[in-house]
């Protein structure tokens, strides 16, 4: 049988990230309620905000999804009091939403600049954020944890190596009893370059957290599930899970989804033909369309995570 060729990853440099140059920093995270924020209304925001404290005040689930780039925008804290308030109750990423938020617990900041470090081939090629993450990994794995249980144990066994814990998701959401998700993609993330990376492990434990997050879906009739700046992985896992969902006879029928985003999609819940390039975003059929074709409620919030995010806290903060 023909074997392809492949690269050795035990070849592969790695540099501490200590002085490294970062753009998103813990300082510069911004704070509910600290600052003046442009504030967001659309008539499908104003719904969402209803659908929110209904869904709250009932008790029922509510699902977010959010992409690596609410944790880069500096809203890590945002999410955390959401889930401090009942308006998360099961919180989902993709491996880069753990990945800046494991490097901002540990190092204070996060989002390297990528047009330099490509260049010379030290992008993504951290130390401390490969070497620690694998350890969590490999050591959740041996455990039959999930990815976020596993990157939480982690934290609590090395409390010394993460200073800044009180603002990150992944360890408040677990402090909270809220469980947060990650799901992954094979050599998507940066802590895949290195050489100490234990795939089988990987895979493992973000099965363990895709059987979590079927389960919170499961429970979502009379909820709210809101994917914030996701275009591929957030849509499709949440599709996923919504069948396994139904397949196995659980009403989710009465549901409100929302999507985040600032691509324009004009009347998001006509038909489009197959011509047109938003026919291929995901989330416009796997987030908004399909999942509410037999009830509920499908949002587009469109506009941008820094105005979006700290607006629902703005609506939310005084109840």
């Amino acid at each position: 049988m023909f074997t392809p060729k492949k690269i050795d990853f035990t070849k592969t440099k790695t540099f501490s990230a200590v002085n490294r140059h970062n753009l998103v920093r813990i300082d510069n995270l911004r704070t509910p309620g600290a600052q003046d924020d442009n504030l967001f209304t659309s008539p499908e925001f104003e719904t969402l905000i209803e659908k929110l404290k209904e869904a709250r005040d009932n008790k029922k689930t509510i699902t977010c999804f959010y992409g690596a780039h609410v944790i880069k925008c500096g809203l890590s804290r945002y999410l955390i009091w959401l889930m401090k308030n009942g308006y998360i109750t099961h919180l989902a990423s993709n491996g880069a939403g753990s990945i800046h938020d494991f490097e901002l617990a540990y190092l204070g900041g996060t989002s390297e600049h990528v047009p330099t470090a490509i260049e010379d081939g030290s992008f993504g090629m951290w130390e401390e954020t490969g070497l620690w993450m694998t350890e969590a990994i490999k050591e959740g794995a041996k455990n039959n944890y999930g990815y976020g249980q596993s990157l939480y144990a982690y934290v609590k066994k090395h409390p010394e190596r993460f200073p800044n814990k009180e603002d990150c998701v992944f360890y408040q959401a677990y402090e909270l009893g809220v469980p947060i998700t990650y799901h992954i993609t094979i050599g998507t993330d940066i802590i895949d370059q290195h050489p100490n990376m234990d795939f089988e492990a990987k895979g493992k434990i973000s099965g363990i957290d895709f059987a979590y997050f079927c389960a919170s879906v499961a429970s979502l009739d009379g909820g709210v599930h809101m994917n914030i700046g996701s275009s591929v992985t957030g849509p499709e896992v949440f599709l996923k899970a919504l069948s396994i969902a139904r397949n196995q006879g659980n009403p989710t029928f009465n549901i409100t989804t929302a999507n985040f985003d600032i691509i324009p999609l004009g009347d998001y819940k006509s038909d489009i033909a197959k011509d047109k390039f938003d026919y291929y975003y995901r989330p416009r059929k796997n987030v908004i369309n399909r999942p509410t074709s037999k009830g509920g409620t499908g949002l587009y919030i469109y506009g941008h995570h820094e105005d979006t995010i700290p607006s629902i806290y703005d609506r939310l903060k005084d109840r």
